[in-house]
């Protein structure tokens, strides 16, 4: 009999989870630990601030779905690994493993820009409900109050989908509320041009994203770090003062603090190495999937950025690894995974519309991709989140995406 230890309740851990209860036999136990009771739909936040979204519409209890599929949960925060002794800590718990599977995703650095952040800095977030929430009441706030929004992904960062998708929400919000030609709008990007997404860029995305910021009449500053928020001000690496009324950016992601603080499991960043199994090169029953797989842009860009790793992408590294765990345990053949050469669907609303994208793979050159643009994107989007959120409740990770 093998014990699976998962941790992670999202997108790469649940999936994990739940697949690996379905593929292995009843001999062998999964156990899931997440510090987040709920499972939460991460493309939804930015509907969450402007007001169309609660947070019950976005998330489900992780226990009943987990009791239901047989799967233990721990409702807790992992605090270290020994991976020699095959043991994970909790504050008060030690969980002995055969096979440990990292689907944690990130913490957000805040700290590496002064003046970053909900908490001790000026700026809000979308990385998580709880920021989500709390940048819904600045949001309502600043709409007593309208002035200049900055929106933005650091430098570092990585999820530029939700960066785009936010700004062209916030846009389309206040053109329906007919004081648009009163909020001056900008976008601060560590990507080299628009439409780059840390990938490279899709097809003839660059024009495309060009094409909308200048209709919409959005003011853009590519290729830019962030030196440091003041209130009420974004200061560029260049000195260039950017005032806001209401500022959202996205961090740089890290590690958890328990990868960074267990030597040999993660990278300087905290990140998890893996290979083409996603299993750890060298503790070979460490696997891991989602944001927290170390990852590298395939060309270096000129102010750093990161690898997006979307809810797609998690997913599908998640199902490699539960195959790979199944493979394992029924002494069958193992198969390849190379995250750098999976196909990526997304679908990046803007509150009326949107641009569905498909790439296969998503770095270039691309062997095949797809770009189009109109209203049902965001009628598809709207389809979509109903459909996973029911998905993921019932344990259903065997249907399509």
């Amino acid at each position: 009999m093998a014990k699976v230890v998962v941790v992670g309740g999202s997108f790469a851990g649940l999936t994990a989870a739940l697949d690996l209860r379905r593929g292995l036999g009843k001999e062998h136990d999964v156990v899931l630990i997440s510090n987040n009771p709920d499972f939460v739909f991460i493309p939804s936040l930015p509907w969450v601030v402007l007001g169309s979204r609660t947070a019950k519409d976005v998330s489900f209890p992780l226990a009943p779905t987990l009791a239901k599929q047989g799967i233990e949960f721990l409702n807790e925060a992992i605090t270290k690994i020994e991976p020699d002794k095959n043991i994970v800590h909790t504050k008060d718990k030690q969980i002995n493993y055969d096979y440990l599977v990292l689907g944690t995703g990130p913490s957000l650095d805040f700290e590496a820009i002064e003046g970053l952040g909900p908490h001790n800095g000026y700026t809000q977030s979308i990385c998580n409900l709880p920021h989500a929430m709390m940048a819904q009441v600045k949001f309502e706030e600043f709409m007593k109050n309208p002035g200049p929004v900055v929106v933005g992904v650091a430098q570092g960062g990585s999820c530029f989908g939700a960066g785009y998708e936010f700004v062209l929400n916030v846009d389309t919000y206040l053109r329906k509320h007919g004081i648009r030609d009163k909020v001056p709008v900008t976008w601060v990007t560590s990507e080299p041009f628009l439409g780059h997404f840390g990938l490279g860029g899709v097809g003839d995305s660059e024009k495309m994203v060009n094409r909308l910021f200048e209709e919409r009449g959005i003011k853009t500053y590519p290729n830019h770090a962030i030196s440091k928020i003041e209130p009420n001000q974004v200061i560029l690496d260049d000195g260039t003062e950017l005032p806001f009324n209401y500022s959202m950016i996205i961090p740089a992601f890290k590690g958890i603090d328990a990868i960074l603080q267990s030597p040999g499991v993660g990278n300087a960043r905290g990140f998890v190495p893996v290979n083409n199994e996603m299993r750890h090169p060298e503790y070979h029953n460490i696997f891991a999937a989602g944001v927290i797989v170390a990852m590298s842009p395939k060309t270096p860009t000129p102010v750093a950025t990161g690898v997006p790793k979307t809810g797609y992408m998690s997913e599908h590294m998640a199902k490699a690894v539960a195959r790979n765990i199944i493979a394992d345990l029924g002494k069958m053949p193992n198969s390849e995974f190379d995250p750098y050469n999976m196909d990526a669907l997304c679908m990046l609303d803007m509150g009326d519309s949107g641009v569905y994208m498909v790439v296969d793979p998503i770095f270039p050159p691309q062997r095949s991709y797809t770009l189009k643009y109109g209203p049902w994107v965001h009628a598809g989007k709207i389809a979509f989140e109903k459909y996973f959120i029911w998905k993921m409740k019932n344990g259903l990770t065997n249907l399509p995406i």
